[in-house]
């Protein structure tokens, strides 16, 4: 697929003391939600942080919007979210407006508003501190999408929320980038792979400061391939298979699709796998966590 780059980063390089974000190259692409995945500790606040500007002590190039470099054009076109003391404590929900109208250009104060009371916000005078984390969040994101902005990163959004609020964020991702025409972008790291999945158009994933998989969904759906079979065949397919696991059932794990010949013979049932199925399959080749035999 053809596609044109929201964000290109090259050669990015930031050491921390027993760990290194490393990233020979990454393009994350125009007019698509991406999520960024992986285990605790792999590098994904970290390369957010730098993306959004607030850590600038790494090496490398990131280039935003076609080369664009003026910080101003940059920090007017990009929404960012993250956790922790994103707004001062002693700030109210009515104080952010004002904030942030000062802050940013194209924020509109009455869209702000208007998306508190939608998300349940309606405690305007209540301090921030007092929040719970859910309507941080909340806050967090009515402030982000009252801007005028191309690109959004959001530093797992979805982590402090309920069911029924991660699926109102996947609608708000989907609504902000159809209403770009292709010129609007989100970039998002998560936990919660099956509740992002149906708003998730590419996906990076990351183990150790490393990308160790990345593509658009649909073409790693067909690059791996979900097989079950049966215990007597165990043995044999746990040296084919990423993240295999048995049961006292049988056996399943993920085949790359170039590889599925060498379970010829072998009765087995093949289907296509998620995206959380293909995240745990990737991550558990590099995860320095051990499992129970």
């Amino acid at each position: 697929m053809e596609t044109q780059t929201v964000v290109r980063i090259e050669n990015l390089i930031k050491k921390f003391k027993g760990f290194q974000l490393d990233i020979p190259s990454l393009d994350i692409p125009k007019g698509f939600a991406t999520a960024l995945i992986g285990e605790n500790g792999a590098g994904k606040s970290t390369l957010i942080n730098i993306l959004a500007g607030i850590r600038l002590d790494y090496t490398g190039e990131v280039t935003y919007f076609d080369g664009e470099t003026e910080d101003k054009v940059i920090r007017e076109n990009i929404g960012y979210t993250g956790p922790g003391n994103y707004f001062m404590p002693h700030w109210t929900v009515e104080a952010v407006s004002g904030a942030s109208e000062l802050l940013f250009e194209q924020f509109h104060a009455d869209r702000y508003m208007e998306l508190c009371r939608e998300l349940g916000v309606d405690k305007k005078n209540t301090s921030i501190e007092k929040l719970s984390d859910g309507m941080k969040m909340k806050t967090m994101l009515a402030a982000v999408f009252a801007r005028d902005t191309t690109m959004l990163l959001l530093d797992e959004p979805a982590s402090p929320l309920d069911p029924l609020m991660r699926d109102r964020l996947c609608t708000m991702i989907r609504e902000y980038i159809e209403g770009g025409n292709g010129e609007k972008s989100v970039f998002f790291s998560t936990h919660n792979i099956a509740d992002m999945e149906n708003v998730t158009d590419y996906t990076v994933i990351m183990a150790h400061g490393k990308i160790v998989e990345r593509g658009f969904v649909e073409d790693l759906k067909e690059k791996y391939i979900l097989v079950k079979g049966e215990l007597p065949e165990a043995d044999k397919a746990e040296k084919i298979l990423l993240g295999y696991r048995k049961n006292t059932y049988g056996y399943e794990g993920l085949c790359l699709a170039e590889d599925l010949d060498k379970l010829a013979g072998m009765d087995i049932v093949t289907e296509m796998p998620t995206l959380s199925q293909i995240s745990v399959a990737v991550m558990k080749g590099y995860t320095s966590l051990t499992e129970e035999r």
